[in-house]
């Protein structure tokens, strides 16, 4: 009995070990990023098609400063933008370059720990090294926030950051969802940097993307009205009606883009036309999900 009992133990301990060590909290290869001149002008165009302000600025403040603050209702709890922008005690001005691809391409942040991922990070993981470089240069050139970033407010057990290694180990995929076909472009805009999914597939019941319902339409996280699909299932449009929606927010039937999506049209607004034409022909190339 006490044999068993030892090796019960042993057992235990060896499966929590390997548990946590599958869980754990990785980090990209530091010197190959360190490496890499970003271009802050390209960033631009990085950070318009992210929407990086529409969860980054202050509710009331400048759109160009990444204070934080603004407040995220999901069924896990409430979630708080961070203070992203350059500022050395608050933001993230003290941050390397390596911290930050870190955080887009793995989710951990730079003492270590898991971000929740209401930050899409497991959009952002697709991005290009050049992208990332890119888009971090940009954001060292805004102006500074001494806004203190505030707490998450969750409920238990969605408040333990050791879960969401779980939750990276279920659902955290660096692949592409839908094959290239003639859309690989599209694909990377649409996957990647616009990280369309997030707001348009459905989740499980531990929020992750289901991928088998792609585009397929989700429910509003704040609990208020839903998200639309965007497959030919649910979207009837052409895709000259599409690019023309990501330049302008009209629709075909002469309606306009409203909440979220507003803030998503100002930056691809700023996208060259070819660009909002190969994210249309994505879209009219996913399946028809119901």
């Amino acid at each position: 009995m006490r044999r068993l009992l030892i090796i019960t133990a042993f057992g235990a301990i060896a499966t929590l070990a390997g548990g946590l060590w599958v869980t754990r909290p990785l980090t990209v290869e530091a010197d190959t990023v360190s490496a890499i001149e970003g271009n802050a002008a390209a960033g631009e165009m990085v950070f318009a098609l992210g929407s990086c302000a529409s969860c980054h600025t202050s509710p009331d403040g400048d759109k160009a400063v990444l204070a934080g603050g603004r407040e995220f209702t999901t069924d896990f709890g409430t979630f708080v933008a961070p203070n992203i922008s350059p500022d050395m005690l608050n933001g993230i001005g003290n941050w390397s370059q390596v911290d930050f691809f870190n955080a887009l391409r793995q989710g951990t942040s730079p003492d270590g720990k898991h971000y929740f991922p209401a930050f899409p990070y497991a959009s952002y993981a697709r991005m290009t090294d050049t992208d990332v470089a890119n888009l971090w240069a940009y954001i060292a050139t805004l102006p500074s926030s001494d806004q203190p970033s505030q707490s998450h407010r969750l409920t238990f057990p969605f408040n333990m950051r050791a879960g969401v290694g779980v939750w990276k180990a279920l659902y955290f995929r660096t692949a592409f969802v839908q094959p290239a076909r003639d859309t690989e472009r599209g694909r990377y805009l649409a996957e990647a940097i616009g990280h369309c999914a997030e707001c348009h597939t459905p989740r499980t019941a531990l929020g992750g993307l289901q991928n088998n319902r792609w585009m397929a339409g989700a429910p509003d996280p704040s609990g208020k009205g839903k998200t639309p699909g965007l497959s030919p299932a649910q979207l009837k449009w052409s895709a000259d009606d599409i690019a023309y929606y990501l330049e302008t927010g009209l629709t075909p039937d002469f309606d306009s883009a409203g909440g979220g999506m507003a803030a998503v049209i100002e930056g691809t607004s700023k996208l060259p036309p070819e660009d909002r034409a190969a994210i249309a022909a994505y879209i009219k190339a996913l399946p028809a999900t119901e």
